[in-house]
């Protein structure tokens, strides 16, 4: 099982919206075949297993990562392929969270004579596809607010200048961030102020772990109420689809940044913003399993304020800016009763930056936002 997740890790950056996932067939101890899933459409982890073993399936054992589906989707369902098999045994990490399958799979294989187990290192499994799962359960995608901060906790001079704070190495670490991501969603100010691409560029990365040389590119997403984004900006003219998210109507800006590519739609607005419980609704809806937030204090601040986050990710820097430089979170507390409890999840130096990686306490996180 431990191969098997090796192998699903390498559809990391290419399967959205479908689950990663890797499969192992073995006889007496030996692995004879493997396969994982690397891109919606394509053949699934078993079948890429099953066409590798041949007639050595038979009466051997699988291993996968995330129950065989059941149901007729792109592909045809995997858990009727193990059974033409003729494979004796399945061995299945997590059950699939998938309305579709949900046990459905595992039933189809029990009731043809398989012998299945299921739970072996679903914890490692689970951690493969939180987005997925989180979706499947009827709730929001998985979010993810990254931010790169001084030690003192600036983002920014004053002058609004932010580039660079982190080193090279935090830097490609955010490119994979936003690689395994379904979108990445920033605001009006961010890309007046700072005009970024919000790309993917795999060919600068330093080592290439994943099994494909493409990469998927994440849906930019910039939400301007009011349409000011200008059609000249990188985020709009790179490559990969861009949606912009209005909250007034204005036909003209619409029809020009329409004309330049860029989708645009409308949500209802939200005090001076977009109402973010409407906006993770509509990317759920487009099938988005993780999201990354990158984005300036203001809508970051209000994602955190609202519940509407599973990780912040924090790069910092070993350098300090100062007090006039602007501040990680703009969050309006004016007492210790109403400090927003973290927990760490993850501590770990990349380059010569820190990379901290926090979650919400269960009392904090808002679970659904499509409730």
């Amino acid at each position: 099982m431990l191969r098997a997740l090796e192998l699903a890790r390498r559809g990391l950056y290419t399967t959205d919206p479908n689950p990663r996932v890797g499969c192992v067939i073995a006889r007496h101890g030996e692995i004879i075949a493997e396969g994982f899933h690397a891109r919606a459409g394509e053949p699934h982890a078993e079948r890429h297993a099953l066409a590798a073993a041949g007639d050595r399936a038979r009466g051997a054992t699988a291993y996968v990562t995330l129950e065989p589906c059941s149901h007729t989707g792109r592909t045809g369902p995997c858990a009727d392929a193990l059974v033409a098999a003729g494979v004796a045994r399945v061995v299945v990490a997590m059950e699939d969270p998938n309305p579709q399958v949900a046990g459905r799979g595992l039933r189809k294989l029990r009731d043809a004579g398989i012998e299945v187990e299921v739970g072996l290192q679903e914890q490692d499994a689970r951690a493969l596809n939180p987005g997925f799962i989180r979706r499947m359960g009827g709730q929001r995608p998985y979010i993810r607010i990254k931010a790169a901060a001084s030690l003192d906790g600036r983002t920014a001079m004053a002058s609004g200048e932010s580039q660079w704070i982190t080193g090279a190495a935090a830097r490609e670490d955010v490119q994979r961030l936003r690689a395994r991501s379904s979108a990445i969603i920033t605001g009006i100010g961010t890309v007046l102020a700072d005009r970024p691409s919000y790309t993917v560029r795999p060919e600068q990365w330093t080592r290439a772990d994943y099994g494909s040389d493409w990469v998927r590119p994440p849906l930019r997403v910039i939400l301007d109420r009011d349409l000011r984004t200008p059609v000249d900006v990188p985020v709009v003219t790179a490559e990969g689809e861009c949606l912009i998210v209005g909250g007034e109507a204005h036909p003209e800006r619409q029809s020009v940044l329409q004309a330049a590519g860029a989708e645009v739609i409308h949500l209802s607005a939200s005090g001076s913003g977009i109402d973010l419980q409407a906006l993770l609704a509509e990317l759920a809806r487009r099938e988005c399993n993780e999201i990354l937030v990158e984005c300036g204090a203001t809508l970051a601040g209000a994602f955190v304020q609202e519940g509407l986050f599973d990780e912040l990710i924090v790069y910092l820097a070993p350098a300090l800016l100062g007090t006039d430089a602007r501040g990680l979170l703009a969050l309006p507390l004016a007492r210790m009763a109403e400090k927003i409890p973290l927990q760490w999840q993850d501590v770990r130096r990349v380059g010569d930056d820190l990379r901290l990686t926090l979650q919400p306490t269960a009392s904090r996180l808002r679970p659904s936002a499509l409730a």
